[in-house]
């Protein structure tokens, strides 16, 4: 017995011993592969040629535009020299890199024009579009020629191709413009089919974050409010497209039964319909438009095209600017308390960062760039409160408002000097509510209670027992309080009484023109103006900008584009293998706001406009 024991446990040692060896050799020969990776790296980076660009910037966007993206424009070009060019139309872009690209290519004697190729391109709010256009008419302004290409064009993608000087389309594509919609999910029947128990408190009339808890459609308010500013950012989106297509509103969109009625007329033919109705310059194959590029830009034998650089292979000079340091600090996302994740704002983080700021004597002026519906009043009050230290501290604080700053939004943006907004901007919904979930019913109608004994009504909480109607009281109190707090707040910042912000409150959300005229905000425009007046707050002659952004690693950026190549393949093939509606079901799924991911107010109160989401 003994002899077998021996025999037993040596020959567990040497397979343990083997399976260490073995995790070992593979650990060092994966950290051997890295650093040559990282040397093979350095020395190409290094030693490389810088190559100078020629012929076409080729603005090929692919993905959204956004404030802050997850991975930074550098990591990503490294990226594409180890991985190749993506495809993925998740893929974040910085909005202000875009724009300092175009400008420089604009001055650059090696860049003759550009071509404009969105095929990739997904979308970005608004704001983010003009300001991009804003950049396209002044390359178009400096003499050089701004070509659109594509097969088709959506409507985000052909509002920043009617800034071009000739827009091109296929024979089989078409202009894809409907105007704007936007839509959520209501919960109320499921909640009740649950058993589950949604105890809501809110103050403001137009407050409908917590309708899709209380009802299964928009209440009559809800809908007037919604319907007010999406057809306020439909008009915008018409003036401005109409204006760079020498056009009226009426003719770049006459109406469902027009658009109708008009491609009857053409047989159906939608390519033909908009060269008739001059939304398109020309409509011809992709091997005529190449010839034309060719003509204009040269050939490239290399690469068998015409000559171009890609945006992301556009190398950025150097910033020469000096002199005192203007902050530039992102709020981008749904305010939450404790530290930022990607795609939310940290009220302890930005309150660390906007502290920095207050503490670096070279930072003579705050630029707080707010791209937020909202979120926890905790949270929002707490960046609210380091920005009014940086005021009292003489620093001037300046807001550019992007996509909405609206409810917490709104909140962190009243210490500023001056507000500066989008016209097409979403803003107000100064209101606040509360929710809190309980699940005695549903546990009940299994077999399971609840049950125990309480010093106080007030500390008997829990989410498997009836709310205690004394706390109830408590909580609509708090709520009711919050809400008065939030409009002395604003109108202490915006020089009127609490009546007159009552009245333009009650969780009404405004676009920036109607902010503007209700005295929301001081300015309409965009960041370079938000820029401009801090540094005239702050009697800057010169300046940088200090731009608090935290730098990921390339580890990060590897397992970003890990994670992003998995997005891209995996929903694709779940959903071929789903019915058409179920298919649809997951998609309006999919994009409905992370509600539970931004509801951890310790206090459970929120300041957050869930009717500022995605318009399509």
């Amino acid at each position: 017995m003994r002899t077998l024991w021996r025999i037993f446990s040596g020959l567990f040692k040497w397979t343990w011993r083997l399976l260490n060896f073995t995790r070992e050799f593979i650990l060092n020969l994966f950290l051997i592969v890295l650093i040559l990776v990282g040397v093979g790296i350095y020395v190409q980076f290094k030693n490389a040629p810088a190559q100078t660009p020629q012929g076409a910037l080729l603005v090929d966007i692919t993905g959204v535009v956004v404030d802050k993206p997850t991975v930074n424009n550098k990591l990503r070009q490294l990226g594409r020299e180890i991985f190749g060019a993506s495809s993925n139309r998740r893929q974040e872009n910085s909005l202000f890199d875009i724009v300092n690209t175009i400008r420089q290519a604009k001055t650059d004697s090696n860049i003759t024009g550009m071509v404009l190729d969105l095929s990739d391109f997904v979308g970005a709010d608004q704001p983010y579009l003009q300001y991009i256009g804003k950049a396209l008419r002044e390359f178009r302004d400096s003499g050089k020629p701004i070509f659109a290409i594509g097969d088709s064009y959506s409507q985000t993608q052909y509002y920043l191709a009617s800034f071009a000087t000739s827009i091109s389309l296929t024979p089989q594509g078409n202009v894809d413009l409907r105007g704007f919609a936007t839509n959520g999910l209501y919960y109320k029947s499921l909640l009740e089919k649950l058993d589950v128990t949604s105890h809501v408190f809110r103050v403001g009339t137009y407050k409908s974050a917590v309708e899709p808890f209380l009802r299964d459609d928009m209440s009559p308010e809800a809908r007037e409010a919604d319907m007010r500013w999406v057809g306020g950012l439909w008009q915008n989106y018409l003036n401005t497209v109409a204006v760079n297509r020498q056009i009226t509103p009426q003719q770049l969109f006459p109406g469902a039964s027009a658009i109708i009625a008009g491609l009857q007329a053409v047989q159906g033919d939608p390519a033909r319909y908009a060269l008739e109705n001059k939304l398109v310059d020309e409509v011809a194959s992709r091997s005529f438009i190449e010839q034309k590029l060719v003509k204009t830009f040269g050939w490239d034998t290399k690469n068998q095209s015409f000559n171009y650089t890609s945006i992301y292979d556009y190398t950025e000079k150097p910033t020469t600017q000096s002199g005192a340091e203007i902050a530039v600090i992102f709020a981008s996302g749904a305010i939450v308390d404790g530290p930022e994740t990607p795609g939310v704002v940290g009220g302890d983080t930005t309150a660390a960062q906007i502290r920095q700021a207050r503490l670096d004597p070279k930072i003579k002026a705050i630029v707080l760039r707010v791209n937020s519906p909202g979120g926890s009043v905790t949270a929002s009050e707490k960046i609210r409160a380091e920005l009014m230290a940086v005021r009292l501290a003489g620093k001037p604080i300046v807001v550019s408002m992007g996509g909405m700053a609206a409810s917490g939004g709104y909140w962190i943006s009243t210490p500023a000097n001056a507000i500066i907004a989008s016209p097409s901007t979403l803003t107000g919904s100064i209101g606040i509510f509360g929710v809190i979930t309980t699940f005695e019913n549903t546990l009940g109608s299994i077999g399971v209670h609840t049950d125990g004994v309480a010093t106080s009504p007030l500390a008997d909480l829990s989410i498997t027992k009836t709310l205690p109607p004394e706390f109830a009281q408590m909580m609509q109190i708090s709520i009711e309080r919050g809400y008065k707090n939030f409009v002395d707040l604003v109108a202490q910042s915006r020089k009127k009484s609490p009546e007159e912000i009552d009245k333009i409150a009650q969780g009404h959300v405004w676009t920036g023109d109607d902010a503007k005229t209700n005295g929301l905000v001081d300015q309409l425009g965009d960041f370079d103006d938000a820029v401009k007046k801090a540094a005239e707050l702050a009697k800057l002659g010169q300046y940088q900008l200090n731009w608090f952004e935290e730098q990921p690693s390339l580890l990060d950026m590897m397992l970003n584009r890990v994670n992003a190549a998995a997005h891209a393949w995996l929903p694709a093939r779940l959903q071929a293998m789903l019915p058409a509606p179920v298919a649809q079901l997951a998609e309006v799924v999919q994009a409905q706001p992370a509600l539970l991911n931004t509801f951890n107010d310790p206090q459970h109160r929120y300041a957050l406009c869930m009717a500022c989401g995605e318009v399509k």
